[in-house]
């Protein structure tokens, strides 16, 4: 199922367009494709521990992936706890960045989240990405504290 459809314009002075579409994570290739992409921006780009970033919940959430072609260009993962949605692991391919994806993938994981039922998203936001999220709706709770050795602010959303 197509959750999310977008055209935008490449990133090159050519007026193509280029197209993705954000969705479920279909069958074995796809996820091992969006678990390799958080390994290249996490592990590789950001030098968080392969531990830290693998943190044995994969299992249980819901992974969403913006798809350009055959390729896996973004990711994020859902898990569901009673009434919340904790909203993680959000990765862009380098090559991918500032088309929207990251903001694709926020408006699908939203639905998904209001289709299951939940009452609020929660997330831990790298201080850099900390505009992304409040563009999103989404507002800071508490302080600045780091994980993985980077700065982070605990945010949320109210989806009632």
């Amino acid at each position: 199922m197509i959750l999310a459809h977008r055209d935008v314009a490449s990133l090159s002075s050519v007026s193509a367009t280029v197209k993705y579409e954000v969705r479920h994570a279909r069958g074995q290739r796809e996820l091992e494709a969006a678990l390799a992409l958080r390994h290249d921006v996490f592990c590789v780009e950001q030098g968080v521990p392969r531990h830290e970033e693998l943190d044995g919940r994969d299992g249980d959430g819901i992974h969403l992936v913006a798809v350009e072609g055959a390729e896996v260009v973004g990711t994020c993962r859902l898990l569901l706890v009673g009434r919340t949605v904790q909203f993680s692991r959000l990765a862009v391919r380098a090559d991918a960045r500032r088309r929207g994806i990251a903001t694709a993938l926020l408006e699908v994981a939203e639905a998904e989240s209001r289709a299951a039922g939940a009452r609020r998203l929660v997330l831990h936001a790298q201080r850099y990405a900390q505009a992304l999220y409040e563009n999103a709706g989404y507002r800071a709770r508490g302080g600045v504290f780091r994980e993985a050795g980077i700065e982070h602010i605990a945010m949320e959303r109210e989806l009632a």
